[in-house]
C-alpha cells in the first residue's frame, strides 16, 4: 500500500519533491455525469439555452480548469500539459428519478515528473459545473454524479484501469 506522501515528518503539509522523477509520458482520463430533466437536455440538444452554446463553453471551461488546476488544489504540482480533451456523450435513459444526463469524458497528458489525474478530475468537474451554471435557470435540480479517474498511465506505478482496481483500491 502507498504511503500518504503530502505530509513531512512533523505532520506539516507540504507539495512533494518530485526532482528525482523521470520526465515519462503521463496520461489520466475522468468522467462524470450530469443529471437533469429530459427537456433540460432537450433544449441543450436544439441550442435552445439562453447563455449559448453549452457544450463548446463547458469544453472550454474544462480546458482552462486543467490548465489551472495547482491553483485550487494545494499541493498539487504546475504541470506543463501536452494535451486536454473533453468528448461529452448524452444519457437517454432515465434513472429512477425520471432524469437524464450528460457524461463528461476528460483526458489530461503531459511529459513529466508527476502525474495528471488532478487535472483530468478538476476538468471534468468543471465541464459539468460549466453546464450546470448555463442551465440553472430551467432546472436547479440538477445533479452531479460519479466524478471518478477511470485510468492513468505512466510514471512508475505504471497502468491502472478502473476495471481492474482490487477490493481495497491498490494499483493492479
Amino acid at each position: 500500500m502507498n504511503e500518504l506522501t503530502h505530509f513531512s515528518d512533523a505532520g506539516r503539509a507540504r507539495i512533494v519533491d518530485v526532482s528525482a522523477k523521470a520526465h515519462t509520458q503521463r496520461v489520466a482520463v475522468a468522467s462524470g455525469i450530469l443529471r437533469m430533466q429530459p427537456a433540460t437536455l432537450e433544449r441543450i440538444r436544439s441550442g435552445r439555452i439562453a447563455k449559448g452554446d453549452v457544450l463548446t463553453v463547458a469544453d472550454v471551461g474544462a480546458v482552462m480548469a486543467a490548465k489551472r488546476t495547482p491553483d485550487i488544489i494545494p499541493m498539487c504540482h504546475s504541470i506543463a500539459l501536452t494535451g486536454v480533451e473533453v468528448v461529452f456523450s448524452e444519457i437517454t435513459d432515465p434513472d429512477e428519478s425520471g432524469c437524464v444526463g450528460i457524461k463528461a469524458v476528460t483526458t489530461a497528458s503531459c511529459v513529466g515528473q508527476t502525474g495528471v489525474e488532478m487535472e483530468a478530475l478538476c476538468a471534468a468537474n468543471v465541464a459539468l459545473l460549466t453546464i450546470y451554471d448555463m442551465c440553472k435557470a430551467i432546472d436547479r435540480g440538477m445533479r452531479i454524479e460519479c466524478v471518478q479517474l477511470e485510468e492513468k498511465h505512466g510514471g512508475k506505478s505504471g497502468t491502472w484501469l478502473r476495471e481492474d482496481m482490487g477490493r481495497r483500491g491498490e494499483i493492479k
